[in-house]
């Protein structure tokens, strides 16, 4: 398959599935019966602007990154997307929790301290 999509979610064809950059939305629940059982990350890292937390911030370095989506599938964030092949860090979502660096294969993602 060289591209298409793997249920609702773009896939390139490389093995990389990603989901379209989120939108700052409110997510409103009309009734009891349409709140999440469970806790939704996901849902609620959309509304939440993090970035002010970090201390320290994610770098990649494009040159050694291998395209694997690792990055992108471990961030508790939702804070990399993927532009043109490769992750791109929305500062405005990551809280520098490093688990991007910790998981990267290729280790091509430094944590680095925030200037202040």
């Amino acid at each position: 398959m060289k591209g298409g999509t793997l249920g609702s979610v773009p896939f390139l064809g490389k093995g990389n599935a990603m989901k379209p950059k989120k939108t700052d939305e409110k997510i409103i629940f009309q009734t009891e019966k349409e709140v999440p059982l469970m806790p939704m990350s996901l849902g609620s890292m959309l509304y939440n602007k993090t970035g002010a937390w970090r201390n320290i911030r994610p770098v990649i370095d494009l040159n050694n990154c291998i395209q694997c989506g690792i990055c992108w599938k471990f961030c508790p964030d939702v804070a990399i997307h993927i532009e043109n092949e490769f992750p791109v860090v929305d500062l405005a979502y990551c809280k520098g929790c490093g688990i991007c660096a910790e998981e990267c294969p290729s280790k091509c993602i430094a944590m680095v301290e925030e200037e202040k």
